[in-house]
């Protein structure tokens, strides 16, 4: 993978024009690509939008290619929200997770969401120089802990047997991390039997970003949440950067490993 692009740069997001572009963003991958909606998604402007975008940081990643003008400069982002700052809605995940157990841990969280990038830019650098950045924001902040939701596409959980069986039975988050999807829609994951589990094809099904957490050491809380207006299955990805070997936990604290 290109690991650099002289036409991308990283930061945070300083000025409107940046959190539109996001959003902009957005709306072509969990709207347009996706089948995604909500009560503040903009059709006729295409922004994805929600309550909780004024109160969260942006890390974008910025095509200098690309018109500031037509809003379509931003080709990556990652919603960021650590756990000192209060805001009067608290955590977005806190709708679909019961975080309980991470609240009153006393460690620093860092609550990750809406993580997208550009079509054009897949598989390229954008995806690393947000995780590199995204590194550099953990260690200014002595993060922790990170979590949020990631997603399956669509809503028919039986058709995700496989992968959610597998994420239960291999990568479920040990007691002192284990946050569980609300009551009300909570949905089990223990769907099949380890042994019969079709490693496989959970891989296959497997988002990108789950794997990718889930090769670091990532794990994820007990149950799903559907998310029909959305129109994906959530899981909670939890990773505890103490528990990291070595070598990855050196990415996150500036450590020697």
């Amino acid at each position: 993978m290109q690991n650099t692009d002289p036409n991308l740069s990283v930061r945070l997001a300083t000025s409107e024009a940046d959190r539109l572009a996001a959003q902009r963003l957005r709306y072509r991958v969990f709207v347009e690509e996706l089948g995604g909606d909500g009560d503040l998604v903009d059709h006729e402007g295409r922004f994805e939008r929600d309550a909780f975008d004024a109160y969260y940081d942006h890390l974008i990643v910025v095509d200098d290619q690309r018109s500031e003008v037509q809003l379509d400069h931003v080709v990556g982002v990652y919603r960021l929200l650590p756990s000192d700052r209060k805001t009067p809605l608290g955590f977005y995940t806190s709708g679909e997770y019961d975080l309980a157990v991470l609240e009153a841990s006393g460690r620093k969280l860092l609550e990750l969401g809406r993580s997208c990038v550009d079509a054009k830019h897949r598989g390229g650098a954008a995806m690393f120089m947000l995780w590199s950045a995204l590194a550099q924001y953990i260690q200014e902040r002595d993060i922790e802990v990170l979590f949020g939701v990631a997603s399956f596409h669509g809503t028919d959980v039986d058709a995700l047997a496989d992968p959610l069986s597998f994420l239960h039975h291999r990568h479920l988050a040990p007691a002192d991390l284990r946050v569980r999807a609300v009551a009300d829609q909570f949905q089990s994951m223990d769907l099949r039997a380890e042994s019969a589990v079709d490693r496989k094809a959970a891989m296959r099904a497997m988002p990108a970003l789950i794997k990718a957490y889930l090769r670091i050491g990532g794990f994820v809380g007990e149950g799903a949440f559907v998310d029909v207006p959305f129109n994906t299955t959530d899981v909670c990805l939890i990773l505890d950067i103490d528990r990291l070997d070595p070598r990855h936990r050196a990415l996150y604290t500036g450590e020697r490993p």
